[in-house]
């Protein structure tokens, strides 16, 4: 982990250690026990402690609320979300999942397969391939309504394998003996349809992964397809799924109760993934074991197996800490999953507001 990232670990530790006693515990932490974990459900509502108000108020959210990014790459990023509830990070982590429209093979037109695999499957195995195209520019397709090119990506995939003129007598790999023996997601071929052409000149309609196998053919089969793209949400079937997952988890802490010291300090570095605590040698001279990257630790509860660390340790979980993990398939960057996902929470709420709005109270 960079400095940066270590620094503001630091601050919000620092921040909340006045909030690891007591009721404070039971309010902003989950505990990890030996054989249970404790306080998993929140107790922050009105009305619940007295002369407190926990209602909610957006400018208390403003303060609290941060967005913290620590991983950005190409298809990965890992970024903290602090000062929420779960129920709303994990609207997040579903919305990304199933419900961020992406484009897929929907339909695959046989017009000849020669080949060992079957039709059926052979069309559930394109229908798998992720699309490089931007959603965002095209449409919804009714069950009823003629395709497009607002609504529909046209592919091509005609492959026959030929025995290899070029071949050696002691050649055994079939790719040296044969041509076009596998057939690859790079042999589609995009079929530009109406303004499609000019509209995607800039960033030509592709697959995402050119090496993906998805049949093998021998000397005189052939496959001759024709696929058609529509747009849809994972929530439907998860070949328009834009990740291949999108996960979080709390924050852990290790909070050292007593000083561990001598033997005992290896020991209880060995009981934690590498990285997570260190020895050092203490002000009197000792050996002494102390925390020194607690959000890489995977909370296995090793330390708890021992029983000279009963009493010395307390593993908690920041309930309000969330530490998100995307993968993209590579049809959106994964920074812009997470931007689609909250336009598309912001417009369910904006629904769920204008319905209120219309709503009449009822007696009963």
């Amino acid at each position: 982990m960079d400095s940066d990232m270590m620094e503001i670990d630091g601050e919000i530790q620092a921040s909340r250690s006045q909030k690891n006693t007591g009721v404070e515990r039971m309010r902003s932490r989950v505990v990890v026990e030996k054989y249970r974990v404790t306080n998993t459900q929140s107790i922050e509502f009105p009305h619940n402690f007295p002369e407190e108000d926990l209602g909610w108020n957006f400018e208390n959210f403003k303060q609290n609320f941060k967005i913290v990014p620590t991983r950005i790459g190409k298809d990965e990023m890992e970024f903290d979300m602090i000062g929420i509830d779960a129920s709303i990070a994990n609207a997040f982590r579903r919305i990304m999942i199933a419900e961020v429209p992406t484009m897929a093979i929907e339909n695959v037109y046989v017009l000849n397969n020669t080949g060992i695999m079957h039709d059926e499957v052979l069309a559930h195995r394109m229908g798998l391939i992720p699309i490089k195209a931007d959603p965002r520019a095209f449409n919804f397709r009714a069950p009823e309504e003629d395709r497009t090119d607002l609504n529909t990506i046209v592919f091509g995939l005609k492959v026959k394998c030929t025995n290899n003129p070029r071949a050696t007598a002691n050649a055994v790999n079939p790719t040296d003996k044969y041509l076009n023996s596998l057939v690859k997601s790079g042999m589609l071929q995009w079929k530009p349809h109406g303004d499609q052409e000019e509209k995607f000149k800039d960033n030509p309609i592709d697959v995402v992964n050119k090496d993906i196998v998805i049949t093998k053919l021998r000397p005189d089969q052939e496959i001759d397809l024709e696929l058609h793209c529509q747009k849809g949400i994972g929530k439907e079937h998860a070949k328009w799924s834009p990740v291949a997952t999108a996960s979080y988890r709390l924050l852990p802490e290790i909070q050292i109760l007593k000083p561990i010291t001598g033997a005992d300090s290896q020991k209880f570095v060995k009981c934690f993934p590498k990285g997570v605590a260190e020895v050092f040698t203490n002000d009197q001279g000792e050996t002494e074991a102390r925390v020194v990257n607690a959000r890489i630790d995977t909370v296995s509860r090793e330390v708890l197996r021992h029983k000279e660390f009963e009493d010395k340790v307390l593993l908690t979980r920041v309930r309000d800490h969330f530490l998100f993990l995307i993968e993209s398939v590579g049809i959106y960057n994964p920074h812009t999953v997470f931007e689609e996902s909250v336009q598309i929470l912001h417009e369910k709420c904006s629904r769920v507001k204008e319905a209120l709005s219309y709503a009449r109270p009822t007696r009963l």
